[in-house]
């Protein structure tokens, strides 16, 4: 550990608040809310700005992972704010512990504070790979079993935003639904019991409300949007991706958070497979992955039954697409979900893909960037894009970018 290791003590927990970044705004405020009915008192920060990356750029070396620096500059912005009181603030980064440099992140943000002057602020590195402990923070199975259904209430709610927002007649609908829907189930996250009828009811109210909402019957091109986690969900790191491709009369897919947590289950099984190594956590590891995949088939399952949406790719297929392009074992960042992702939005019909990549990210340039040639090769039709996100890249070039990139498919020109 870090000489600048702060831990999070039980006595913190009793008044002190923990902000988090902001990655996915509907998943992360059910989170957050699951944290909050435990006695653990967080808050998911939503500032954005170019004022966000120049905190960080003071505060951390230009040629930090772009993630890096947004964490690091929304927190310092927090902290130096006024809305929080630094000696009852701590920090929380989700981390996977892959070989990444996002893995280092909790030492990079415990520089820049003590640089900031708030060494004392403590870092939770919230990971299910044990990188570091705090006696005030700790998950159990109760948690982690609601924390489940938080990312799978989120993924149907964006599959469904995504799917109408092009369309609405109504400009704003589909967007002011869907946090009706986050408010509403973050109240019910807190209150007793969590039932699974109770879930899987919610599912299909959550799709008949969407259904209710009038929508133009017309064609658009649909966009695909894959990559770096944190650049491919969240809008501070991709300048609001999702919302310039609907202004461009786009209609955007993106592939689940339940996706990524399942890649990281099938890494660690792989780990023992491949490698002989993690066999004491293999039959738990083996466990969480039948049941992800069962409750994500329960929503696919729902979504076809109750409706014309389209609804995600089960994973234990998507799992299968990458053979023939690169190996499993490939799990470096993104690695192999990857390609795997590029391949089932063009099996789907989405054929214009953006990969939105930190600049100068290895695992995805190897994964995302290198592999558009294979894949075109194969798929002649697909239209790739990369763009690089870089506190020194300005809006305006990703932008000019994407709209070549539509300029080019064939979709749009059937249109």
């Amino acid at each position: 550990m870090s000489t600048a290791y702060v831990p999070f003590t039980k006595e913190m927990k009793k008044d002190y608040t923990i902000l988090f970044p902001n990655m996915l705004p509907m998943h992360f405020a059910l989170i957050s809310k699951v944290f909050n009915s435990y006695g653990i008192r967080t808050e998911v920060l939503l500032t954005q700005g170019q004022h966000i990356k120049d905190t960080g750029l003071k505060y951390c070396h230009n040629d930090t992972c772009y993630p890096a620096i947004l964490v690091i500059g929304q927190f310092l912005d927090a902290l130096q704010s006024g809305k929080y009181d630094p000696n009852k603030t701590a920090l929380m980064m989700f981390q996977t512990g892959g070989g990444c440099r996002a893995s280092n992140y909790i030492n990079l943000i415990r520089k820049a504070l003590a640089k900031a002057g708030f060494a004392h602020v403590p870092v939770i590195s919230f990971s299910f790979s044990g990188l570091e402990k705090h006696p005030g923070f700790k998950l159990t199975l109760p948690m982690v079993h609601r924390m489940m259904y938080a990312v799978l209430y989120g993924d149907l709610l964006m599959l469904l935003k995504n799917q109408c927002a092009p369309y609405e007649i109504k400009k704003g609908e589909s967007e002011r639904l869907a946090y009706e829907w986050t408010d509403k189930l973050v109240s019910e996250m807190s209150a007793g019991a969590l039932s699974y009828k109770k879930v899987k009811q919610n599912y299909r109210k959550i799709i008949e409300d969407f259904k209710s909402i009038s929508r133009e019957d017309c064609k658009k091109v649909k966009v695909g949007i894959v990559g770096e986690i944190f650049v491919k969900y969240s809008p501070l790191a991709n300048n609001d991706l999702e919302k310039f491709l609907v202004s461009e009369g786009a209609e955007v897919n993106v592939p689940g958070l339940v996706d990524f947590c399942l890649y990281c289950v099938k890494n660690n099984l792989m780990d023992t497979e491949l490698y002989g190594i993690s066999k004491k956590t293999y039959l738990l590891y083996k466990v969480a992955y039948k049941l992800l995949l069962k409750k994500q088939q329960d929503i696919i399952d729902i979504v076809k039954e109750c409706s014309d949406f389209e609804s995600p790719t089960p994973f234990a297929h998507t799992v299968t697409l990458i053979e023939g392009y690169i190996g499993i074992g490939a799990k470096m960042g993104e690695g192999w979900l990857l390609t795997a992702e590029m391949l089932e939005l063009s099996e789907k019909g989405v054929s214009n893909i953006v990969c939105a990549q930190p600049f100068g990210c290895l695992p995805n340039h190897i994964c995302g960037k290198g592999m558009m040639k294979p894949i075109k090769e194969l798929n002649p039709h697909i239209n790739i894009v990369a763009i690089d996100y870089d506190a020194g890249a300005t809006a305006v070039n990703q932008e000019n970018r994407i709209k070549l990139m539509l300029a080019n498919s064939t979709d749009l020109q059937s249109v």
